[in-house]
């Protein structure tokens, strides 16, 4: 049996072809309604030490994935507690998971970062 999510659709305004003299749609104009409630979930979910750790934790895995039993031992909290935050970086869009046998592998969605990331850039205009 295997659980795959599909990235959620973050709302957020494309960038392509960032130049020098271009700045991100976050601060070029005002997003809309729907994309700034997306984004304050994405935000909110990163607003967190532990939910931080995990994405940096499941990112700087070698072969991009990782075992939520790695993930668990890597904290002083209880497994039900790491699967939330899990989930809710999950629901974000910004991490992926699979099941396999009695385990879940998480891992980064790297088109929601890369988003975030251009949207954030802090280009010269």
């Amino acid at each position: 049996m295997s659980i795959q999510h599909a990235p959620r659709d973050l709302g957020l305004v494309a960038v392509t072809g960032l130049g020098a003299c271009t700045r991100p749609a976050l601060v070029s104009e005002p997003i809309d309604e729907s994309s700034a409630a997306a984004l304050a979930q994405v935000f909110k979910a990163l607003g967190d030490p532990v939910r931080l750790r995990l994405v940096s934790l499941i990112g700087a895995r070698q072969g991009g994935e990782v075992c939520v039993c790695d993930l668990t031992s890597a904290f002083a909290l209880t497994q039900p507690t790491i699967s939330h935050h899990l989930k809710i970086l999950r629901e974000a869009g910004l991490i992926d998971s699979q099941r396999r046998g009695t385990w879940v592998y998480y891992r980064l969605v790297p088109a929601a970062l890369e988003r975030m990331g251009e949207l954030l850039s802090a280009a010269a205009g």
